[in-house]
């Protein structure tokens, strides 16, 4: 799941930002509402984490211009004005819930799960490889039933490769889907993680190219018979 977090306070956003990474989010950051605006045009978001006092461009009035536009993705919006005449405008605006700073990490937290629940038609199934079991719901992995224990990053990066299956997905691609699009790390990084991922596969007897390498053009999983 990938959110867009619209906040212009550093320490906040800092902090939002980890918190949502040790969730296995991919989170990118903006500041203003004009910048939020330019990265939904061309970034596809699970949901939108919106500061209502933002510069250049206020939250309220993105919020307004993404569904004036046909955006449908869950908002929640986050502000310091608690007052039933505030809430009721950002509501109006368009946004799906509504939190008052200072707020409380595990509850906003769940009314994230809560909203990306809301925007899906069905409960998130295992995923399924041969004898490969992944829970999305859970972060539970199982090979031939012995659990695996993997980083956040080698998780996502598995979960990735099982929902495309006997799809090549190049490291460029891999990169664009688990890291955030300000800083991302150069292409070997997908490299080592593909290795220490593979290192784990085999430590629970699952075979040494369960994780297929196309040379020149990515990765994929292998055809199970």
């Amino acid at each position: 799941m990938r959110i867009l977090l619209v906040e212009d306070n550093g320490r906040l956003a800092e902090a939002l930002c980890e918190a949502l990474t040790d969730q296995l989010y991919v989170v990118d950051l903006v500041k203003d509402g004009e910048s939020a605006w330019k990265q939904v045009k061309i970034i596809a978001y699970d949901l939108i984490l919106l500061d209502i006092m933002l510069p250049v461009l206020d939250g309220i009035s993105l919020c307004q211009r993404l569904r004036h536009h046909g955006y449908n993705l869950p908002i929640l919006m986050l502000t310091a004005c608690d007052t039933r005449t505030d809430k009721i405008n950002g509501l109006d605006a368009g946004a799906d819930d509504y939190v008052v700073k200072p707020f409380d990490l595990q509850e906003l937290l769940a009314r994230i799960r809560a909203l990306l629940r809301r925007g899906s038609f069905a409960p998130t199934p295992t995923l399924v490889w041969g004898s490969l079991h992944l829970n999305p719901s859970t972060y539970e992995v199982t090979y031939l039933n012995a659990p695996l224990q993997l980083t956040p990053k080698e998780f996502s990066l598995l979960e990735l490769l099982l929902r495309n299956g006997r799809r090549v997905l190049s490291r460029a691609v891999i990169l664009e889907n688990l890291w955030n699009s300000e800083n991302p790390p150069e292409e070997d990084t997908v490299k080592a993680h593909i290795k220490a991922l593979r290192q784990k596969l085999r430590s629970v007897a699952a075979p040494d190219d369960f994780i297929e390498t196309i040379h020149g053009l990515g990765y994929r999983m292998k055809q199970v018979s």
